[in-house]
């Protein structure tokens, strides 16, 4: 092909030098690549040659006549662009027409054999190739010159040099072989640009069917109609190109183009690096840079970010959220900016972890459910057409609370790697907590995507923070999670890490994918058909890539002698010393190749290899890995150098360190610090960094700290440094900000006086004052700085003296701090040294506020420097929103003010504004003051404001709190914004974080606003108006101190007592023992009698007044008047209308109830109980009763006698009464009653037990039955497993549910479930490994239901399903063992003389064996004994004539493999006349 391409390009080029246009178009030449039927016209330009050819008429050798063109110039070849019908240029083809006809003809037939379809596009190109092939046949040429000769024979000797390609395209042309992977024939190139430029990225690719290509940027798919501004991507010809427009910084990335069809995938990088020209110090990548004019919208975009977020700290679990408010200028419809946030430099990407929102004016950070993943540097970074603005601030996340204490927190940064079909590698970092004791180890855990159920990985915890996790289904998706351990317990699971699939990434090469995303959202993946019968080779390169004392990780190339069927894999490890080889996975060989090793005994050396299989066999051993020693390979870092800890700001030190020597595989490093005087250290980082220095913030201003630092890798912890130098947290004095806004204030012949703005930022201490530097400017010429004052200024303007008429002049400021001198301010502008000539006063200066809330702001500003010709007599003050145009000022106020200070109200909380101030005199307003701002008008939180306080002795006072004091900061207290320095109005008391302004003597002289600023600190303030009202008010609040009238705890209230008495009381908060009370009712004083009792408990404060009852003439006002020196207190109650009458019959029902309690009553009504023992008792409470008070029951107004049955059931012990029903039924449903009486009264109680009230009963008994129950417990019999709970007691009508896997069970002749007395069972017959699992039991509790959960797996399951077998082997065998099952008698008395037949019953499976003893000495069947067996169940013995000799004892003998039993019985023979003489001999 490469001899094809380089005729193609050298015609082409010979082509363009004969052609008067110089455009250059770079196409792809290839004969066998699929193209485009069409190309646009602003892809190709269509050349036309400019010699003309003569048309001429010939003869071909068949006769017929055809127009002939004739040859063409010497300079003027052939083009060799492809037209279809309508004349539309579809790319180039090859010039077959000057090869040989022989091989031309060859070519033709190959082409007409072929009956397949192809694509449109190459059906055009292979037409192309035969219509030339026909016209060189059919054509003769009569004449050559020589010239024309030789040039067509060295033709011809290149052609013949490539016929060999051509052949072999087109043998491709087959249907079997066309098809083939994309593959790269030019790659992408990787680029370096300086910022601003473009950058085009070129590739070739070719493929059958053509690929589909994809661009990715760092691995994320590139939208080109999302963002058409930036990106343009175009395929030609299979040349295909992605331009970046307009480079920047964030353009440095890695680029790769992915190109796919039906036979595979191909992809390829290439790195874009964007490169900043700068002088001096190079940005960072995320430094703001200096807006430029857009000419897409005609305007420069200026971005400023306000409400900016601050170091922020979370807490795991918790949300939090980080915001700013941006502001562009101009404003232009329909544009938005490109808002960016970013974690320590890296785009961060919305997912349902991180939540983004820009709504125009306020981009919004939230982060859900914070981990310590989320900890770092967050960046806000604002892209514009002109440029880009950003800002960044620091987030911690601090650990979640432990369940235990002293347990570890949580690992972070779970991540999965080197996914196969049979496991994955997981990884995650340390927590930088260990708790009360080191960590031990480490839990994996795994949960299947879709499900919610986690396992544990790995049964004895790991040290190392990588793990092999195997055991994984192929095809699935699996998410992990990390849970550390310590002695204490262990800690919260992490976050889970992202889902990964259980595939092989070997597979990719024998599966076919179809089309993929972007373009079908999907991939198609087919196995390749068998080939059976090769056994595959061996495998290569075995070698370990991961060692540590838990296990052993082995890698290894597939063979290359495998067929299409797929090879598993034997791994097989031998022990140094011997030459015996184990096989390691003996029960199933594995699909990937690599594999996990455990078990391995530490500090042994092994050899490990690796076999082949496949259904044809397994192949050949590789070579052996040699001697492995199992032990960590990877060492604990060494500890870090010394730190050494600088200021930073009240709140935050910077903390430096030496890196670790000596260490590998760095994950970072674990800041912690302690308050001297303690041992309690806390961690500064709870993400690990890798950098050597770190802010620390969140620290306590003025305490003492010390820090130390540890390195973490994934072999663990490495030793603390040694602690730093105690070092006192407080803020860091650095020299100013630059001045800004120089300006010109006035200007005469010989002098010109300048002013400007305070630096934004004092470097945390007063500004000591300026410094002034001029040079000239004549035309583009400008001179050398030179110091205008050697003496620094204290004030913001300066008379620049001395200077030439009519001479151009520039002047930067810098300030001085204790610090140092800060840099010099912008140059201001060329001015001019001529006298003004205009009347009107310059601009305000000194511009600044106080006193920022969500709707108010204080300007003050300082007069002009030039007053005009006349002295300045009022001011003027404009505002509007910093994002309005110039259209948007507006006047504060219409009237001229004339105080150097106004407080604007009416503001939008969370606004920007800016404010600028005009001075008047006689001759008019003068020009405006430079703008101040933008400024939010959002209150700082924690802002307080003056309030006024009154102490007891009546002293008037005002207070301003500040908790952000600093060290040297002060509180300015000002009247009308002017410092007060008379101290014979105010006194001034500083206190702790306050100040207070005490009035020596308020009158109306005090009138006017004061007000309190905090001195170094961002404008904290605040102001109080007095009024004429408000001082007397004040003077009112003071004079109540000074006289004041006796406080009340409580107002007076009521209550009612036992027999209905009423209760009337207050209490004082304070009195002396001389206070005195009156008591009023209706304006008339009452005194203690027989209706009213009264008390009054000084030490306590409790004013008591008592009625025995309330009649009708007792409704009115109660008071209670106090006289206590010279304070007063009075407080009332009135009694009147429905009030009284609803709190008489109270009263009443009270005595009622009291007088009910005089006799037999009871104290608790009649209610029920259910025992442990499921026992119901009906139970009641009563009180005062007598022996002789009578106590009868009744059940459905039946009254219970003393010789019912029920009688036994009712106890009475003290004051309790109980009815023991003992285990309840339906038939004890009923209306039950107790009544007591004697002389004194009578009382009952009733409770109805049916209905609603039965169904509490039960739901009782339900809930003490459900909590009863044990945990389920498994016993297995000869039939299958039960699994069992017992009860305290059982009812029919208890809902009991079985459930397995969390599904019901169904019941079925193997499984079932039931009751055996207190016993709830679970039959499972003949189990089987489906029935394995989680048993649950769900009974029902009156409510809800009790749940009682077994696992039946693992050594359960084992343990239970052994025993179900030998029980049911034990069954099998006692039923089929052999044994005697009757005919035999136990004793036989027979005569002399007599025939003995004896048949015994014989039972076995198999049938058993049969033998006879006589005094335990086998039998043989002969002529005496004849022994039969018949039928395999009758065994008999037959004695023909007994004699004394056969007395003896007798067995029938059975066995058979289950088991051997003998019948044994006793003959006994006797001779009549011998037994006869014995008698006689006895008598």
């Amino acid at each position: 092909m490469s001899g094809t391409l380089q005729v193609t390009q050298k015609q082409h080029q010979q082509l363009e030098k004969q052609q008067q246009q110089q455009q250059k178009q770079h196409y792809e030449s290839s004969y066998y690549l699929s193209t485009k039927s069409s190309v646009s016209k602003q892809s190709l330009t269509t050349y036309k040659t400019s010699s003309q050819r003569v048309k001429t008429s010939v003869k071909t050798k068949k006769g017929r006549e055809e127009v002939k063109l004739s040859p063409l110039p010497k300079r003027a070849k052939r083009t060799y662009l492809a037209m279809d019908k309508d004349k539309e240029i579809i790319g180039y083809v090859i010039p077959v027409f000057r090869a040989d006809h022989d091989v031309v003809r060859r070519l033709m037939e190959a082409q007409e054999e072929e009956v397949t379809e192809e694509g449109i596009n190459y059906v055009a190109m292979r037409n192309l190739f035969v219509r030339e092939a026909r016209e060189s046949v059919d054509v003769k040429v009569e004449k050559k010159s020589r010239t024309t000769h030789i040039r067509e024979s060295a033709e011809r000797l290149e052609l013949g040099r490539t016929m060999d390609e051509w052949a072999e395209f087109r043998k491709k042309m087959n249907p079997d072989s066309l098809t083939h992977p994309p593959e790269f024939i030019s790659k992408p190139r990787g680029q370096t640009v300086w910022e601003g430029k473009s950058v085009k990225l070129y590739c070739t690719v070719a493929g059958w069917p053509k690929p589909r290509v994809a661009w990715y940027k760092n691995n994320v798919l590139i939208d080109v109609k999302a963002h058409p501004e930036k990106y343009s991507v175009e395929s030609n010809y299979n040349v295909h190109s992605l331009e970046i427009k307009n480079c920047d910084f964030f353009d440095t990335a890695q680029y790769h183009i992915s190109a796919l069809n039906v036979k595979g995938e191909a992809s390829f990088m290439a790195t874009v690096v964007v490169k900043r020209f700068q002088e001096g110090e190079e940005a960072g990548p995320l430094d703001p840079k200096p807006h430029a004019f857009s000419p897409e919208y005609g305007v420069t975009f200026e971005t400023t970010i306000i409400d900016k977020f601050e170091v922020a700290f979370g807490r795991e679990g918790e949300t939090l959220s980080l915001g700013c408010r941006v502001i562009i200028y101009p404003t232009v419809k329909k544009y938005q900016p490109e808002v960016v946030w970013y974690r320590n430099y890296v785009p961060l990407k919305p997912s349902k972890w991180v939540h983004t929102h820009w709504s125009g004016e306020r981009a919004t950070l939230t982060l859900v459910h914070l981990n310590k993943e989320d900890e770092g540097l967050y960046t806000l970074r604002v892209n514009t057409k002109s440029g880009f603005e950003t800002h960044s601030a620091y987030v911690y996340v601090r650990d979640a609370d432990v369940e235990v204490e002293g347990a570890p927190v949580a690992p972070l940064d779970v991540h999965c790697h080197d996914a196969n079909k049979d496991y994955v590698v997981v990884t995650w970092k340390q927590p930088a907590v260990e708790g009360s004791s080191p960590i031990l180890g480490y839990y994996i855990d795994k949960c299947e995507v879709g499900t919610h159920h986690w396992a544990q990985c790995n049964e004895s915890p790991v040290k190392f923070a990588r793990f092999p996790v195997t055991g994984l289904v192929e095809g699935r998706s699996y998410i992990f999670r990390v849970r550390a351990l310590n002695k204490e317990g262990v800690s919260h699971p992490s976050r889970v890490s992202e889902p990964v699939i259980a595939m092989d990434p070997s597979d990719r090469a024998r599966l076919r994918a179809g089309p993929s995303a972007p373009w079908t959202g999907m991939i198609r993946f087919t196995e390749e058909d068998s080939t059976v019968g090769e056994i595959p080779g061996e495998p290569t390169d075995v070698v370990v890539t991961e060692a540590t004392k838990s296990y052993v990780v082995l890698a290894w190339k597939p063979p290359i002698q495998r067929g299409h069927e797929g090879v598993m894999y034997y791994i097989e490890k031998c022990i140094s010393g011997t030459d015996t080889w184990h096989r390691v996975n003996t029960g199933m060989p594995v699909k990937s190749p690599r594999y996990a090793l455990f078990d391995l005994a530490e500090g042994k050396s092994y050899s490990f290899r690796v076999r082949c299989c496949n259904s044809a066999g397994v192949g050949e051993s590789s070579v052996s890995t040699g001697e492995i020693t199992v032990g960590d390979k990877l060492d604990l870092p060494s500890a870090p150098g010394n730190p050494v800890v600088t200021r930073n700001t009240a709140t935050s030190v910077v903390v430096s360190w030496g890196a670790s020597k000596d260490v590998k595989h760095l994950v970072g490093y674990y800041i912690e610090c302690s308050v001297v005087g303690t041992d309690v250290w806390m961690p500064c980082n709870n993400k690990p960094v890798k950098q050597t220095r770190f802010v620390c913030h969140g620290l306590i201003t003025g305490l003492n700290y010390v820090f130390k630092v540890k390195a973490v890798n994934a072999a663990g912890y490495s030793q603390s440094s040694p602690n730093s130098e105690p070092l006192v947290v407080k803020a860091a004095v650095s020299v100013p900000a630059k001045p800004t806004g120089v300006t010109l204030l006035e200007a005469v012949k010989d002098y010109m006086v300048l002013g400007w703005s305070e630096p934004a930022n004092n470097g945390g201490a007063d500004i000591r004052g300026y410094f002034v530097d001029y040079r000239t400017v004549k035309g583009n010429v400008v001179g050398k700085w030179r110091e205008l004052n050697l003496k620094a200024l204290t004030t913001t303007t300066y008379k620049a003296e001395n200077l030439k008429e009519n001479v151009f002049y520039e002047f930067q400021v810098r300030a001085v701090n204790m610090a140092g001198v800060s840099n010099a301010s912008v140059p201001s502008a060329p001015l001019e040294c001529k006298e003004w000539t205009i009347t009107v006063p310059g601009g305000p200066v000194g511009l600044h506020v106080l006193e920022v809330r969500d709707t108010s702001v204080v300007v003050l500003w300082e007069p002009p420097v030039f007053d005009g010709r006349t002295p300045v007599n009022g001011y003027y003050l404009d505002v509007k929103e910093a994002s309005a145009g110039e259209e948007g000022w507006k006047a504060v106020h219409e009237k001229v003010n004339k105080s150097k200070y106004m407080k604007v109200t009416g503001l939008k909380a969370g606004t920007a504004y800016v404010f600028q101030v005009r001075a008047q005199n006689l001759a008019g307003v003068g020009k405006p003051s430079a703008i101040l701002g933008p400024i939010l008008a959002q209150t700082r939180p924690g802002t307080k404001d003056i309030y006024v306080d009154v102490d007891d002795d009546g002293v008037m006072s005002m207070v301003f709190e500040c908790s952000e004091m600093k060290a040297d900061s002060e509180f300015v207290w000002s009247k009308n914004y002017q410092e007060i320095t008379d101290t014979s109005r105010l006194t001034i008391v500083k206190e702790r974080g306050k100040s207070r302004a005490i009035f020596n003597n308020l009158s109306l002289e005090d009138l006017g606003t004061f007000s309190c600023m905090v001195t170094n600190t961002d404008g904290i303030s605040s102001s109080y108006t007095l009024t004429e009202e408000g001082i007397k008010r004040l003077l009112d609040i003071s004079h109540d101190h000074k006289f004041p009238v006796i406080p009340f705890k409580n107002e007076m209230a009521l209550e009612l007592l036992e027999k209905g008495r009423v209760r009337f009381w207050t209490q004082v908060e304070k009195c002396t023992s001389a206070c005195q009370v009156d008591y009023v009712f209706n304006d008339v004083i009452i005194t203690q009698g027989k209706k009213y009792t009264m008390n009054f408990d000084k030490s306590t404060g409790i004013i008591e007044m008592f009625m025995d009852s309330l009649e009708v003439t007792d409704e009115g006002t109660f008071t209670f008047n106090l006289v206590d020196g010279k304070a007063k207190g009075t407080t009332s109650l009135v009694l009147i209308g429905d009030e009284f009458r609803e709190l008489q019959k109270k009263s009443e029902f009270a005595r009622a109830e009291w007088v009910r309690k005089q006799g037999p009553h009871f104290v608790e009504y009649l209610d029920f109980a259910v025992t442990p023992a499921c026992d119901v008792l009906l139970k009641c409470k009563i009180g005062n009763v007598r022996p002789e008070t009578e106590i009868t029951w009744s059940k459905d107004s039946i009254e219970i006698g003393e010789d019912d049955e029920d009688a036994k059931k009712i106890e009475r012990k003290d004051i309790a009464l109980t009815f023991n029903i003992g285990k309840i039924c339906k038939k004890d449903a009923g209306i039950y009653e107790v009544f007591l009486k004697d002389d004194r009264g009578h009382d009952k109680s009733t409770f109805n037990m049916t209905d609603a009230g039965y169904q509490a009963v039960m739901n009782e008994l339900f809930r003490v039955i459900a909590n009863s129950s044990s945990e389920i417990k498994v016993r297995s019999t000869e039939h299958g497993i039960i699994l069992y709970s017992t009860v305290t007691h059982y009812n029919e009508d208890l809902r009991v549910g079985w459930l397995q896997k969390d599904n019901k069970i169904a019941a079925s002749e193997r499984v079932k479930s039931g009751v055996t007395e207190d016993q709830l069972w679970l039959k499972i017959n003949e189990p089987t490994e489906k029935d394995k699992g989680k048993y649950s039991m769900d009974i029902f509790d009156g409510k809800g239901s009790v749940k009682r959960v077994f696992e039946l797996t693992g050594q359960a399951w084992e343990e239970a399903f052994q025993e179900f077998q030998r029980l049911k082997a034990a069954a099998i065998a006692e039923r089929n063992r052999a044994r005697v099952v009757g005919g035999l008698p136990d004793v036989v008395a027979i005569q002399e003389g007599k025939s003995l037949n004896l048949t015994g019953n014989v039972w076995g499976e198999p049938v058993p064996e049969v033998s006879w003893t006589k005094n335990e000495k086998p039998l043989v069947s002969d002529e005496r004994y004849k022994l039969k067996f018949e039928q395999g169940k009758f065994a008999s013995i037959t004695i023909a004539t007994v004699t004394t000799t056969d007395s003896g004892k007798y067995a029938l003998l059975v066995k058979n493999k289950y088991g051997t039993e003998a019948g044994e019985f006793t003959v006994s023979v006797y001779n009549p006349e011998e037994e006869e003489a014995k008698e006689e001999k006895k008598d």
